[in-house]
This record gives C-alpha cells, structure tokens and sequence, in this order.
C-alpha cells in the first residue's frame, strides 16, 4: 500500500533523514520506534505533504504522492491523528468530527458520525462540548474519531499515548487495536516502545534519520539491542 524509498528530507539547512526505505502493506500494523530526534515524525510529515522531500520516492497504492499538498492526500486516502492531540479547542466535539469530513463528497457522513460516537461513547455525551475543555485522554479518542471520519485507506498516528495516564495509554491500545481489527492499515510512530511493539505487525527501528534494524513486533520485542535500548530490560 505504501512504498517509501531512499527518503531524504530536513528542515533548512539541517538534514533529518538519510536515506529511508520501509513498506506498509494494506491490513497492517507497521510501527516506527526510536529515540527523540530520530526522524520519525519527519517521516510521517513527508508522507503527509507536510515536509518537502529532498530526495527519494514516496507511494500510496502505486502512485507517486511526494510533493501533492497536504488535502490531496487526505483525498487519496490518508489521515494523520497527530501529536499532541491539536483538537480544534473552541469548536465543539460534533463540530471536530464534522471536521474530519471536510474532504469527503458522499452520503454516509452521518451514519459515520454515529459510528463514531458509538465507538467512543464518550464523544456522544461531550458532544456539544468545546473541545478544549475536554481531558488530555478525551482530547485524544476525539482526535482519532477525526481522523476516522475521513475514511482512511491509511491512518497514521504520531504518539498517541503522549502525556497520558498509564491507564488512558491502555485504553489508547486497545482502541488501536480495534481500528486495525476494523481493517485500517496503520502507521505509528510511538515513544512507547513496549506499547508499539505489542500492536506492530512489523516495525522498523530509527536511529538518528536511518532505519537500523527491522522484523516483526514480536521479534524485536526480544531483540537484545531494542529491549535495552527502549524496553528497559
């Protein structure tokens, strides 16, 4: 589904990426794992149109996507949920939603709103709410629920577990874990790496803008050099 090749990409003068390749094939889970400052969100901005590709190839589906903007993207199938939540704060939760929809033409778009608030039931009894004044937790399932109503063919998520409560993290998870069971492929990028693992059907290692090491979760949940690294054991 998507194809990333011999991705280099900065911000200024600053390079940030040296030369990454990954795959994510359609129905996965596919994680990206590193420390602060590795280059995984630049990656994620790249795909998203956000940050100018440098060098280096990009596809979605077979077709070239580096250098559309960022809502010819989102027509072409993919969403970001990004980091730190960044809910539209004086609008309400229905109107965050509605959002989300803003690029779809079609006639489901009430029918997925309902979906959504019973996936998040939540949302349903905040729904007239602004945003803003929701918790970090809420803030969250409501950023997902956005990136939802768009339909993605992909849904990519940047640390969505940041400054949560162990048990909103959990929950985080076990939502994730939904979405893939609803057939959305996903792609995470995940300071919490135990977390990332544990949903990845495969993932791949960054390490100061290069991809070091790659395998499945499972594999690299017991690799010695990630479980050090990121596991803490």
């Amino acid at each position: 589904m998507l194809k990333v090749r011999d991705l280099h990409a900065g911000y200024g003068k600053v390079d940030v990426l040296h030369g990454v390749s990954f795959d994510v094939q359609a129905g996965e889970c596919v994680a990206l794992v590193g420390a602060n400052g590795a280059g995984k969100s630049t990656t994620l901005k790249c795909i998203c149109g956000l940050v100018d590709v440098r060098q280096g190839r990009i596809e979605f589906e077979g077709t070239p996507i580096q250098g559309l903007p960022g809502h010819a993207i989102v027509r072409r199938g993919i969403t970001m949920c990004p980091e730190g939540r960044q809910v539209f704060p004086d609008m309400t939760v229905r109107e965050n939603l509605e959002m989300g929809a803003h690029t779809r033409r079609d006639r489901e778009q009430a029918a997925d709103l309902e979906s959504m608030m019973e996936l998040f039931p939540v949302l349903r009894a905040r729904a007239k709410q602004s945003a803003g004044t929701l918790s970090g937790g809420e803030q969250e399932m409501l950023a997902i629920a956005r990136a939802l109503m768009s339909k993605p063919r992909l849904c990519i998520f940047d640390e969505p577990s940041l400054g949560l409560a162990p048990k909103i993290v959990a929950e985080v998870e076990q939502t994730l874990a939904r979405i893939k069971a609803m057939g959305v492929t996903v792609l995470l990028v995940e300071q919490n790496a135990s977390m990332a693992l544990r949903l990845a059907d495969r993932a791949y290692v960054y390490e100061a803008g290069e991809i070091v090491l790659q395998g499945t979760g499972a594999e690299l949940q017991s690799h010695p050099e990630v479980s050090k690294a990121y596991l803490g054991y």
